[in-house]
């Protein structure tokens, strides 16, 4: 049976693949976005579904003005002895040759937790794993950091053997691999087969040069050998090839026998990753000297479906609704840096109310939720209560990218009366659209965001039949990592916003939220 790659659509990035017994499980990247790191869950590898966040407090998880692109990267779920184990790291600086970084471990008896207590193990490097051996030890295996302009920025793989009952690691960092020609060695992973271990790695960043290498060694310890196979997985330079900057693998056994890699892509619209970096699975095989290689072909290119041996029915397209007629809100919808109470975003007699917080350029509390663009063609639509005061009181409808880039759609009280109109920011440069003035008798307003690909058109109803637009056509490549300056690994993020930049008290509420895939 085939199944069609990616299979977490939209932003999902940097997966970490598990299996335990017939259930499969994908731990994925959030960034500033919280909760902090998404776990998605599949009994048949085609269908997805997004079952827990593993940090969902505010005492856990401090993100506090944050740069946009830092928070917690690369998660890193296992299961070993009766528990599972999430390594993460929380970027606090990412800067041109530093990288403030605190890399912790939790467990958990189930993966929808309760989580335990973070348990801090280093402050070196990033993406950390935790490796389960079959003699009971257990290894923290991370990716290192040179400060000195002379040398390498990503310097290799170390290997640190880690103690769970002490809770903390014990003996000295190993540095087990430095690394080939092609840099930006990160994302460890080791498996062990056969009496090898197997280290996986990305490498080449995490642009379009992207891939994954695999090393062996007969020791945790080292030294570690290049497959001759390498890469095991890339994009680059590969014709015809739909799933862009392929690589951030780890390999897995199924239930079935056979063996699945699941890695980062992107489809890129004119080379720009608008639905941000996806995850994708490819069919694994050994060679008869004992490496792992894509098996679909010999030259590792990525394919866009892979097999599995027993039937199943892969769901495409998504509608949903959401009226707040129940609490709480669904598992899709995020916030920024702070859990949703302390962005004063909560369900208020069947409607959302969002307390107005700083502005939408804001590191810190932000009057915002959204969830993830994950189809090219879709519409996002909602109806608004909203009574600004005055020109500072703003609230409408977003997306985003980060709050250096979005697009806006805001109404406001200027000096003419209330009105609507499109802030587009673009790496901090403000651009506004003439503004639509709305009748004063208007108690609601409907408001939508029609995404086709490369454009996004916002339109706005009073009844929610007839529909005016708002602003001219938007370029949707904007809304990408490659348009963006700075560090970019997130994705396009739909939402609803209010801020009030008088701090006098405003709030806005909405009867819906609905977003619905073409």
């Amino acid at each position: 049976m085939k199944i069609r790659n990616p299979v977490l659509v939209g932003f999902n990035a940097d997966p970490s693949f598990l299996r335990v017994g017939n259930d499969y499980y994908l731990a994925t990247s959030t960034f500033e976005w919280f909760p902090g790191v998404q776990i998605h869950h599949s009994t048949d590898l085609a269908n997805w579904e997004t079952v827990s966040y593993v940090l969902e407090d505010d005492q856990v998880l401090d993100m506090t003005g944050l740069e946009g692109a830092c928070g917690i990267w690369a998660p890193n779920i296992t299961w070993s002895d009766g528990l599972f184990y999430v390594a993460y790291t929380i970027v606090y600086t990412n800067r041109y040759r530093y990288k403030d970084t605190c890399n912790f471990v939790v467990t958990a008896p189930d993966v929808r937790g309760p989580w335990s207590a973070p348990v801090k193990l280093s402050r070196q490097g990033f993406d950390p794993s935790i490796f389960h051996d079959d003699d009971g030890k257990k290894y923290m295996v991370v990716q290192t950091i040179d400060h000195r302009t002379s040398r390498e920025r990503f310097t290799g793989i170390d290997v640190q053997e880690y103690d769970p009952v002490q809770k903390k690691l014990i003996g000295q960092p190993v540095r087990v691999f430095g690394g080939t020609k092609h840099g930006t060695t990160e994302g460890p992973n080791i498996i062990k087969k056969d009496g090898w271990y197997y280290l996986t790695v990305a490498e080449g960043g995490t642009e379009f040069h992207h891939r994954a290498t695999v090393t062996r060694s007969r020791s945790v310890w080292g030294p570690y050998e290049e497959s001759p196979y390498n890469p095991l997985i890339i994009s680059y330079g590969q014709e015809d090839c739909q799933l862009a900057r392929a690589g951030h693998g780890q390999i897995i056994q199924g239930h079935d026998g056979n063996w699945y890699m699941a890695h980062l892509c992107a489809r890129p619209v004119d080379m720009c990753s608008i639905l941000g970096r996806e995850t994708a699975i490819q069919n694994i095989c050994w060679t008869e000297d004992g490496w792992p290689k894509l098996e679909a072909n010999d030259n590792a290119k990525p394919e866009t479906a892979f097999d599995v041996p027993w039937d199943v029915q892969q769901r495409f397209g998504h509608s949903q609704r959401v009226d707040f007629s129940h609490d709480p809100l669904p598992i899709d919808y995020v916030t920024l840096r702070h859990g949703m109470e302390a962005c004063g975003v909560s369900i208020d007699n069947g409607q959302l109310l969002i307390r107005g917080g700083f502005s939408p350029m804001s590191r810190f509390e932000q009057g915002f939720i959204a969830r993830r663009q994950q189809a090219f063609d879709c519409d996002f639509t909602t109806r608004m209560h909203f009574e600004p005061r005055h020109l500072n009181h703003i609230a409408g409808m977003m997306v985003y990218y980060n709050y250096d880039n979005h697009y806006f759609l805001k109404m406001i009280l200027d000096e003419q009366g209330k009105c609507l109109t499109v802030t587009s920011v673009l790496n901090r440069e403000m651009e506004d659209s003439a503004p639509v003035y709305l009748p004063d008798e208007a108690e609601a307003v409907w408001l939508k965001a029609e995404i086709r690909t490369r454009e996004l058109q916002y339109f706005y109803s009073l009844d929610g039949k007839e529909w005016h637009k708002v602003g001219g056509v938007l370029d949707m490549r904007n809304i990408s990592d490659e348009r963006i300056e700075g560090n970019g690994f997130t994705g396009s993020m739909l939402g609803v916003h209010c801020s009030d930049c008088m701090g006098d008290g405003v709030e806005a509420r909405f009867d819906f939220l609905h977003y619905d895939e073409l």
